[in-house]
């Protein structure tokens, strides 16, 4: 007989979320994992003693956690996924029947909470990742990524001299598209004035001309006030945290540098945080490292080896991570040479040997003024010695003697290139390319790290942190599944314990059965 389905709404009705959770389900797993009780005593210097009840602030991070677990990073998209989510709704601690908070409370309240309380909370679950024994410690591999910020190129502004800078605004507000312009201007006085200097605007002046022949077929390069677009000479009105920044074979966007710490052991995310984008990876290495050996320290964790690719190489950081104690696989970059071709070094008396047996000795340390303002060693020959060399027009040249400057980092250069070419070296470089570099990618795609929803650089930081949780509750709770059905199979043969007993297990089994 044909049945039919006839729906009908109850008035009244019995139903129990905690019935129709699967005891399997993530969001149960996951409720019966995370204790955020510790959050009522860190947030209760935010709220008043009067007024209106805000928000749960663990309702608040638990929802903030789902977006980020379902890749959702639209406030108000995330509450009404919620709204259609039994488990979710279980794991929040609402009803059926109940309101969830509106989408505009979490925006408020995430500019309430300082950066140290999410760091707070990334903390409490690598611990729990740690107790688990998910975190050996002693290898960490770094790298970083750019995340779109939440600004568009359209609403740059060019920066002026200070001088003119009231006259450019009241030309620029008359002039102003307002469709294409940011409404309110959040940067600061500095911000909006150029603090480059004539070399790097000249420069920049030459990358111009460059652009728009190169960049032709890009809409409006072609134009006569069509302008190569740099941080010195132009700012985000919108979002001044955020920055200009570019990779081979993409188009130029306002982001933020997205720098993590991977442990190698299970992936477990020891540190991430969110840095400007026009910086170099090597520029912020050391902060990474002073921020992460207490943390692990403070866990009873040793670390001793530093895994990154050539971006964060240099002389700098190869001596700060010797002086911290740190072994670094870190492949220096291109420019490096080690000293001029055809030249031999000397180092019991510090100097070079040309090709003519001549020395070229040391004699004083100069300053490469410059972003990192590097040291380098200067050797020089005698003017007398050069004077006639057969190799003077290839050597040196028109001067009069020949110049070698080195950096004084030469030594640290020379044991990082013989680590990387050993045999454990080659290993650890592909350890972590299958570590790090996956990890950024599933943060970039999956975790809602595919943009920045928030603006300033400390919303950021916070977006950041709150991804990295979703990613290591989601290794807590794989990491545990794993153990009990290790644990499972371990207990089901308690008697077979060696390889004999395990092999009359298998005869035993193997053996026919009769049903007479």
């Amino acid at each position: 007989m044909q049945g039919k389905k006839v729906y009908s709404e109850k008035l009244f009705s019995n139903f129990q979320l905690s019935h129709r959770v699967p005891k399997t389900n993530f969001y149960r797993r996951l409720k019966e994992v995370l204790d955020l009780s510790f959050l009522y005593k860190e947030t209760k210097s935010y709220y008043g003693n009067c007024g209106q009840k805000s928000i749960d602030p663990v309702v608040f991070f638990k929802l903030c956690l789902v977006g980020y677990l379902e890749n959702i990073i639209s406030d108000r998209k995330l509450i009404e996924h919620c709204a259609m989510r039994l488990d979710i709704l279980f794991f929040l601690g609402f009803d059926i029947d109940e309101e969830l908070p509106w989408h505009s409370t979490l925006s408020r309240t995430r500019q309430l909470f300082p950066e140290s309380l999410f760091e707070s909370v990334f903390e409490q679950v690598l611990t729990m990742c740690i107790e688990k024994g998910m975190v050996a410690g002693h290898t960490q591999s770094i790298d970083s990524a750019p995340v779109k910020a939440n600004a568009s190129m359209d609403s740059l502004e060019l920066k002026v001299p200070e001088e003119k800078l009231e006259e450019y605004i009241r030309k620029a507000r008359y002039l102003s598209r307002p469709d294409r312009k940011a409404r309110h201007n959040k940067a600061s006085e500095k911000q909006q004035t150029v603090t480059a200097s004539a070399r790097e605007l000249n420069q920049l002046k030459s990358r111009t001309k460059n652009w728009q022949k190169t960049q032709d077929q890009r809409p409006g390069a072609g134009n006569k006030g069509a302008k190569y677009t740099s941080n010195k000479t132009h700012y985000s009105p919108t979002d001044p945290d955020a920055r200009i920044s570019v990779k081979p074979g993409k188009a130029r966007k306002l982001n933020y540098n997205s720098n993590i710490c991977v442990d190698t052991a299970h992936h477990v995310i020891t540190d991430i945080k969110a840095y400007h984008a026009n910086l170099k990876d090597s520029q912020y290495l050391q902060d990474v490292c002073r921020r992460l050996k207490p943390r692990l320290q403070k866990r009873g964790l040793l670390w001793n080896t530093v895994l990154a690719d050539t971006g964060f190489s240099s002389g700098e950081n190869y001596a700060f991570l010797e002086k911290k104690g740190l072994i670094s696989y870190i492949p220096p970059h291109g420019t490096y040479k080690g000293g001029p071709e055809g030249f031999t070094y000397i180092k019991n008396g510090d100097y070079w040997l040309c090709r003519n047996n001549k020395k070229v000795t040391f004699r004083k340390i100069t300053i490469e003024y410059g972003k990192n303002n590097n040291q380098k060693r200067l050797y020089l020959t005698r003017a007398s010695d050069c004077k006639g060399c057969p190799y003077k027009p290839q050597c040196a040249g028109k001067a009069p003697e020949k110049r070698i400057a080195v950096t004084i980092y030469k030594a640290e250069y020379e044991r990082a290139i013989k680590r990387i070419k050993s045999k454990r070296g080659r290993y650890l470089k592909t350890k972590r390319q299958s570590t790090v570099e996956p990890v950024l990618g599933t943060l970039t795609q999956f975790q809602g790290l595919r943009k920045i929803n928030t603006r300033g650089i400390e919303n950021a930081n916070k977006c950041m942190h709150m991804s990295a949780i979703a990613y290591n509750l989601k290794k807590l709770l794989k990491f545990e599944q794993k153990q009990r059905k290790t644990m499972a199979m371990h207990t089901a043969l308690p008697l077979f314990s060696n390889n004999r007993q395990i092999g009359l297990k298998r005869s035993l089994f193997s053996l026919p059965i009769s049903l007479n």
